[in-house]
């Protein structure tokens, strides 16, 4: 894999929260909370991490298949909540593994901040009582920076996640500019993602995405953008961003 530096970072702001970064091997994650929880943060990473990679290391299969696999029903919980989510979206369960990553660390570190917001790899799980907004960053398309999700308080905890057929180094069958899933489930958010990128192939496929997404269980909302196309369905507000 071919770290790329990630300059969208410099592009976000969580006013009121303390910022910090935590790097473990591939996960590499940008937190906001109410004070500096870097350490507690990194345990949760290893924790998950362990899990994860334990079952890899006996279950090659699941880390390698680009289609739903079946597990133990033992198995590890992230490793069951990212299978149910491939299985959900018809992808392999590592699509998931960004928004499950990011889902946990920020449960994990609301006990100790009422406010959280995990970042990883464009993937992120918000909680709180805070109306954010999320900004829509699409590579070289002419929306890119011009648009952003606004979540209400009410909406909250909840995944935005992001897959891009043009941007960073995640696998997608698609040429959208970034597809954004919306779901309190942070796996089946990512795994959505991937599914409905994977259909993106013009300009033409964005209401055919658009609908899958929203046909998968437990997803409330999503936007696709494709070149100069943007297409939104279910509980999503859209909010125009000055350049």
């Amino acid at each position: 894999m071919v770290w790329e530096p990630r300059e969208y970072r410099q592009q976000t702001a969580a006013e009121g929260l303390v910022t910090f970064e935590v790097v473990q091997d591939e996960t590499d994650l940008q937190v906001s909370a109410q004070r500096d929880l870097a350490l507690e943060a990194a345990g949760l990473v290893a924790s998950v991490r362990a899990d994860l990679q334990g079952y890899i290391g006996s279950h090659p299969f699941f880390e390698e298949s680009f289609v739903p696999v079946d597990v133990e029903p033992d198995s590890p919980e992230i490793v069951l909540a990212m299978a149910a989510a491939g299985r959900a979206a018809g992808v392999g369960p590592m699509a998931a593994v960004a928004g499950a990553i990011a889902e946990r660390v920020a449960r994990g570190l609301a006990a100790l901040s009422a406010e959280v917001i995990v970042e990883n790899g464009g993937d992120l799980y918000v909680v709180g009582a805070t109306a954010r907004r999320i900004l829509l960053l699409a590579g070289d398309s002419p929306l890119s920076g011009r648009v952003a999700i606004a979540l209400g308080p009410e909406s909250l905890p909840i995944a935005v996640c992001t897959s891009s057929g043009k941007v960073g180094h995640s696998v997608s069958l698609g040429i959208a500019h970034g597809v954004t899933v919306l779901a309190t489930d942070g796996a089946v958010a990512d795994a959505t993602a991937t599914a409905a990128g994977n259909m993106v192939h013009g300009v033409e496929d964005v209401e055919k995405a658009l609908e899958f997404a929203l046909g998968v269980s437990g997803v409330s909302g999503a936007v696709v953008i494709a070149e100069d196309r943007i297409g939104a369905l279910g509980d999503v507000t859209l909010v125009p961003v000055e350049a």
